[in-house]
């Protein structure tokens, strides 16, 4: 586990992660132009610096269903730094950033961050392997780390999802969210991320008071924030990384909305 100056803040609560879903990459259904990506893209991460987001995290959820790390050929990795770079050369000099890269792809997920500058990446099934709607996921700190150190990104954390939406844990059922929570910490993860079970839906905020007990990680808000829940979740964590409520309409797959993004930071500095 690193110390930075990202997850200095993070204990400071309050820090706001505004997640892109960037449009499909080359192959995926619904891929188009490059330059329209990019350009999509830049204006979703201009709107959220503007409004006051703290940082902003990549990822490809329009390539649905997603495909396993093995399979992904050049072209994704590709598409992915492209767009990364471009978002880093017009936020501010060294605005926090982080990508991740579904389904379960950390080592594309580490190069891209290593090649574009971006801080961290987020992982799933980082410790304890468990069935995801894409199959089985397996324990991936051991080859991550190790890839890291061989292409030199040792300094991109990881932030690792507890127990991954979208997933059955019924393997780890007679685990708690401590016990995986040590883990993680354990395996090099520099914060963890507690969400619901599907995107959109928010965990128990007493998850993050059995995390506060079995881990000194950083606890993020993974999925499920709202105006509405705002107050609850701002006093239990230390950060939230927050996608479908900032969007148009509510929708995950819509570009980012200046009035809700705003909406939303005004109830969690407020609370």
């Amino acid at each position: 586990m690193t110390t930075s100056p990202l997850s200095s803040s993070l204990r400071k609560g309050r820090f706001v992660i505004g997640m892109i879903h960037v449009p499909a990459t080359p192959g995926s259904p619904g891929h188009g132009a490059v330059e329209e990506s990019m350009f999509n893209v830049i204006k979703q991460a201009q709107v959220l610096v503007d409004c006051g987001f703290d940082m902003i995290l990549l990822e490809n959820m329009h390539d649905f269903p997603p495909l396993r790390e093995e399979h992904m050929g050049p072209e994704i990795p590709a598409y992915l730094t492209a767009l990364a770079t471009a978002v880093r050369a017009e936020v501010p000099a060294g605005f926090p950033m982080g990508i991740q890269v579904l389904f379960a792809a950390h080592r594309v997920a580490l190069a891209v961050a290593h090649a574009a500058g971006l801080q961290a990446i987020r992982a799933e099934a980082w410790t304890y392997g468990h069935l995801s709607d894409k199959g089985w996921a397996e324990a991936s700190a051991a080859t991550s780390v190790r890839y890291a150190q061989s292409i030199g990104a040792q300094d991109v954390q990881i932030w690792a999802d507890v127990k991954k939406k979208h997933a059955s844990h019924a393997a780890t059922s007679d685990l708690s969210t401590g016990d995986v929570l040590s883990t993680l910490e354990l395996h090099g993860a520099d914060v963890a991320i507690l969400t619901g079970v599907s995107t959109g839906i928010a965990p128990a905020p007493g998850d993050f008071s059995a995390g506060r007990r079995a881990s000194r990680l950083p606890l993020v808000l993974g999925s499920g924030l709202t105006v509405q829940n705002a107050p609850t979740f701002a006093a239990v964590a230390d950060g939230f990384i927050v996608g479908t409520s900032i969007k148009e309409g509510g929708n995950w797959r819509n570009p980012v909305d200046p009035e809700r993004a705003r909406a939303l930071l005004e109830a969690i500095k407020t609370s």
